[in-house]
């Protein structure tokens, strides 16, 4: 399993500012082979889900899956994933069979959340391609979102989330230029 790392040096801030540069530069690279809808995976990815879905103009659609099991900072990765079958169920009867899809979610800690998702849609939708997007990878992970930001060896505030607990070191990310990428294949449908 994989671990989340953390140097403990600092927690890292999302400004606003540049969470919305991040997820307009996730929408600019969708526009080659674009997907039919965008999956945020609820709570971190909404807010992404929205924006990204909006600029190329298709529908976002929420999925619920949880990893921590509390909102307390520099939590080790379990590799349980907790999905909500019931809100998923709907939501996921709202998404095309077949057709491709971009998931994205706020941050790629271990990967499993990532991996969890995909394969549900995998199993409930058959989509033709499921492409992933993160706006932070922590180096830990050995799951390679298909484009990210950041990568982070700390804990990651972001905009909407409560404010951490005092008593830690926080700085900025830094301004973003560009995305990071992969070239992971997705597996054939069977």
């Amino acid at each position: 399993m994989t671990k989340r790392v953390f140097d403990n040096r600092r927690i890292w801030r999302l400004a606003h500012r540049e969470f919305l540069t991040a997820a307009c530069l996730i929408a600019e690279g969708e526009t080659k082979d674009a997907p039919v809808a965008v999956v945020g995976i609820a709570r971190g990815g909404i807010r992404l889900a929205e924006i990204v879905a909006e600029q190329l103009s298709i529908p976002a659609t929420v999925v619920r899956a949880r990893h921590n099991v509390s909102e307390g900072i520099q939590q080790p990765a379990t590799g349980r994933v907790l999905l909500d079958d019931d809100h998923n169920g709907d939501a996921v009867t709202q998404l095309p069979h077949g057709a491709p899809l971009l998931v994205v979610d706020d941050i790629c800690g271990s990967g499993a959340t990532l991996r969890a998702v995909e394969d549900m849609l995998t199993a409930s939708v058959r989509p033709a391609r499921i492409r992933t997007a993160v706006l932070c990878r922590n180096e830990g992970s050995d799951f390679l979102p298909d484009r990210w930001g950041w990568d982070v060896a700390d804990w990651v505030h972001f905009p909407w989330e409560p404010e951490p607990e005092s008593g830690h070191l926080s700085e900025l990310l830094p301004p973003l230029t560009g995305l990071r990428s992969s070239s992971r294949p997705f597996p054939p449908r069977t």
